[in-house]
């Protein structure tokens, strides 16, 4: 699969933020601080902690500003090229069409004024899947309903089958989410200094069934008005500045049930979205952890993929659909980690680049360092909830307090020798009881 390191990230930053002539007059949107920190660096840390190593900003209004401030990216261990808007204003397709020659034959497009956090490992391997099956660009969308802004993108069985800007339909319950790949071909199409829209690009796209998709659910942050650059100072401050405790919590057994394979004959994972059922009370016990003030992370290894049960594609619309179910009842997953790694080769899976030993496939803490490493949680006041031995060893070796599902498998807990689970509970409900409640 391609790695982040080797994907050009292009940066539309040429907007004149007259929404925010209070913070623009001095410098550019994406410069405007946020909690003492510029407003991209946010961005900008995010994809460098992914592995994207090479940028390419489009940049217009303040341009000398941005490339002051950001320079060749050398000190930040990435490197960053600078195409610049000319007195003609082209759009957002005309800036990117400006840039012609810098751009690479595939690349992934941001907005500058926006902080999107996505699983952007499953952001590439979508798109080099979509390309496998005749695709030529990739839209990241959410289920919107209107929320944020008039949903545009009508979604079908998981396939994207009409984006349009300008013309709303009833069916239309998702937004395009501001992350994009596409071809670079699509863009030489067009004239050296024509104006246009992205828009254009990506709904022509999706009529010819050219463009796949990204289902996420985290929604997105923007700073276009002054009410927005409030919304995200509070959601920085919260998530960057102040420590919050966590419950970590796997997922097959605890949160859904175990499934039948009768290819191996004995209960297993759900391979399939059809498979996945939710384990009573669920939903009521992950309210209850919000309720008393803790992140819910979701880690989970998932090694179907690897050992050829399923395919990855398969692995990333199972959690979609979980997270997707939670939200239509009002619960909000913070964050999923999943390791779909497994170290033997068994002769069965095509996705060859999942056959890996990995620190992040549990008992070993991975997951968990990845969730450390992108908020701030206070560790002291956190839990590992599991049903097998490898939550109780992975939660205990980063200083978790553990909470061991099954009040019936208290067997497994001999194979643990020194280390033992913290609290006992019979399933996720009752685990709610056990945490306390948070000031």
């Amino acid at each position: 699969m391609t790695s982040p390191a080797d994907v050009q990230v292009v940066v539309l930053m040429g907007g004149l933020g007259t929404r925010l002539k209070e913070y623009t007059k001095e410098c550019p949107k994406s410069l405007v601080k946020v909690c003492g920190k510029p407003f991209f660096d946010y961005q900008l840390d995010l994809l460098t902690a992914w592995g994207f190593k090479k940028f390419l900003f489009l940049i217009g209004y303040r341009a000398d500003m941005i490339e002051e401030y950001y320079g060749d990216g050398s000190s930040r261990g990435i490197s960053i090229s600078y195409s610049y808007d000319g007195e003609k204003l082209l759009g957002t397709g005309g800036a990117v069409r400006r840039a012609l020659d810098l751009l690479e034959d595939d690349f992934l497009l941001i907005y500058g004024d926006s902080f999107m956090d996505i699983d952007y490992a499953e952001t590439l391997y979508r798109y080099q899947r979509g390309k496998e099956e005749g695709a030529r660009a990739l839209m990241s969308v959410l289920r919107n309903n209107n929320r944020f802004d008039k949903s545009n993108v009508v979604m079908d069985g998981g396939k994207l089958v009409l984006y349009d800007k300008k013309n709303a339909t009833p069916d239309m319950d998702y937004i395009d989410y501001g992350v994009c790949m596409y071809e670079k071909s699509l863009f030489a199409a067009y004239g050296e200094d024509e104006a246009f829209d992205i828009a254009e690009i990506q709904h022509d796209l999706s009529v010819r069934g050219e463009m796949t998709a990204q289902i996420v659910t985290k929604r997105f942050y923007e700073i276009g008005s002054p009410a927005s650059l409030a919304e995200f100072s509070e959601y920085v401050t919260k998530r960057f500045s102040e420590n919050h405790p966590a419950v970590f919590v796997d997922r097959d057994g605890v949160i859904n049930e175990i499934v039948w394979n009768d290819d191996i004959e004995q209960l297993d994972s759900p391979m399939k979205v059809s498979q996945f059922s939710f384990l009573p009370d669920v939903a009521e016990a992950l309210r209850i952890f919000k309720e008393k003030g803790y992140y819910i992370f979701i880690v989970t290894n998932q090694p179907g993929a690897a050992k050829g049960k399923t395919d990855l594609k398969t692995l990333y619309d199972i959690n979609t659909y979980m997270i997707d179910a939670l939200a239509g009842e009002g619960v909000d997953i913070d964050d999923l980690f999943m390791c779909p790694h497994y170290p033997k080769e068994l002769g069965l899976t095509k996705e060859k680049f999942l056959i890996k030993k990995c620190n992040c496939r549990k008992p070993e803490p991975g997951l968990i360092y990845r969730a450390m490493r992108k908020y701030s949680i206070d560790m002291s006041g956190s839990y590992m909830i599991g049903d097998s031995c490898s939550d109780v060893v992975a939660g205990s070796g980063v200083g978790l307090m553990t909470i061991f599902i099954g009040d019936l498998k208290c067997d497994l807990c001999k194979k643990l020798g020194d280390i033992s689970p913290t609290y006992i509970a019979k399933d996720l409900f009752d685990a709610a009881q056990i945490v306390p409640q948070q000031r």
